[in-house]
């Protein structure tokens, strides 16, 4: 041993002696690794998981140190909280007819109290925070029927057979239970068809509106939101027809071409919402992902735009990046994503949790999505009640009508990871992915509180670690395949 490195020792034996420090030995190389550092003095983020086997259900794990220094052994997701999109007004499903029907007939009160807390809690729940309702019945419903239905051949331009009657046995009774629990929830109504006698061929299923029913349907929307906010029920958003383009299903439907929706709004609707005072928001198209001219065309319109606050799609054709198109052509509008269904042709959990998370969450949030809304909340162990339409739908959760017992699906926590930690008014910021991490996706918020929410979804079969670096925070997290993982901190 040389002179030099003798000396060396000595030195570093004396050192420890008189200051009782640990020093590193002359020949150590001195850059510190991210774990040898302090902690930014008590934060920690929070882990929420689940994993596409089931190990953990949207499960709590445990707390990621913060710390100061930047990792390099790992990919990072740069999060850039500056850097920001749309706000968020909520995540959740459809309140159907049959979905409110097995929450308020098929459990009883403290089975349906309780459940309720579980669905739109925040703290022992997922704190869903946005409903659609149908405005009369759907392919989900205990039977067909509108808010004035009359006798065939007759006509009511003044609507004084209008009634709620129908959704006050199950529908108003949940809402307010609902309500109790998430006072400030939003809430979407949607007609799958205006009365028989409104249409051209007399019928709930198929046709047209009447051109001289315009104005007397304009006032049925005015009547419905009316009438529910006399129940305590705010109607944040309706939408003129579900599907306007599927105008032959077994189940109420018709047709509304782009021209005629226009025309219905900028001569009808907004006015009478104007004149009513109604500052619930118009939302157009409410279709798949395969047309965005309906809804370009419309926003067109200087006359009818003026009235409409954004478009809705649904996901049983075309691509997410649809909603990304419509915002390009008419970036001072919103969108929304209002609706799709898993159920018996998908029973894969794995495969149906990450597809919902990559295309349905994660994909219309980063398309410009204020909302992502599954179908129906709820549906039965024989994937109903149906009226006329799939047979084989799933529900968010699935209520047993002879036992009451309810099975989480994996819609469930696909909504979870989101609806329970980006809260109403939320920003999405910037989160791009690097190309190393082939198999991950994720984006990030901003609540208002200022916590920030990251929900990464590891599409693939290999377990995949990553870092995360915002502002001068940095943790990291090792995600398992075909997994979901949501990570919160202030």
């Amino acid at each position: 041993m040389n002179h030099l490195n003798i000396f060396c020792r000595l030195l570093l034996l004396v050192m420890v002696t008189l200051l009782g420090s640990s020093f590193q030995g002359c020949d150590k190389n001195d850059t510190p690794e991210p774990g040898d550092q302090d902690t930014i003095t008590g934060a920690t983020a929070s882990v929420w998981l689940t994993r596409g086997d089931k190990a953990a259900l949207l499960a709590q794990q445990g707390d990621l140190a913060i710390k100061q220094v930047p990792y390099a052994n790992w990919p990072v997701i740069n999060i850039d909280s500056t850097t920001r999109y749309q706000s968020m007004e909520g995540f959740g499903a459809a309140l159907t007819g049959s979905s409110a029907y097995l929450l308020h007939k098929k459990l009883n009160t403290a089975a349906r109290l309780d459940e309720i807390e579980k669905l739109f809690d925040t703290v022992n729940g997922i704190g869903i925070s946005y409903l659609r309702l149908t405005m009369g019945s759907s392919d989900f419903s205990l039977s067909d029927f509108t808010y004035d239905d009359i006798a065939d051949g007759t006509t009511d331009f003044n609507l004084e057979g209008f009634s709620l009657s129908q959704d006050m046995q199950d529908v108003v009774p949940v809402l307010k239970d609902i309500i109790k629990i998430s006072p400030g929830i939003k809430l979407m109504g949607t007609p799958w068809s205006p009365p028989s006698w409104m249409k051209t061929n007399g019928n709930l299923k198929g046709g047209k509106l009447r051109t001289d029913c315009y104005g007397v349907y304009a006032e049925y929307f005015v009547r419905y939101i009316k009438a529910m906010k006399d129940q305590g029920i705010t109607i944040a958003s309706v939408t003129p027809q579900n599907e306007p383009l599927f105008f032959t299903a077994g189940y109420p439907c018709m047709e509304m071409q782009a021209n005629e929706q226009a025309d219905f709004i900028k001569n009808n609707l907004g006015p009478a919402f104007a004149s009513n005072g109604i500052q619930t928001r118009i939302i157009i198209y409410d279709h798949n992902w395969d047309n965005t001219n309906y809804a370009i065309s419309i926003l067109n319109d200087a006359a009818a735009r003026q009235y409409i606050a954004g478009s809705a799609f649904h996901a049983y054709a075309g691509d997410v990046s649809a909603m990304g198109i419509v915002h390009n052509a008419h970036p001072d509008k919103d969108l929304y994503f209002t609706e799709i269904s898993g159920g018996a042709w998908a029973t894969d959990f794995a495969s149906n949790l990450v597809w919902n998370v990559q295309n349905i969450f994660i994909g219309t949030a980063k398309n410009w999505s204020r909302s992502a809304l599954l179908w129906n909340l709820a549906l039965d162990q024989n994937y109903g009640p149906q009226n006329g339409g799939c047979n084989n739908c799933r529900g968010v959760i699935t209520i047993n009508s002879a036992t009451g017992n309810i099975t989480r699906n994996e819609e469930y926590y696909a909504i979870g990871h989101f609806s329970k930690f980006v809260r109403p008014g939320a920003i999405r910021i910037a989160s791009p992915v690097p190309s190393a991490l082939t198999t991950i996706v994720a984006v990030a918020f901003l609540n208002p509180d200022g916590s920030k929410v990251l929900v990464a979804c590891n599409i693939g079969g290999e377990t995949k670690t990553f870092a995360v670096t915002q502002g001068k925070n940095n943790l990291a997290y090792t995600i398992p395949p075909q997994s979901v993982a949501t990570i919160t901190w202030k």
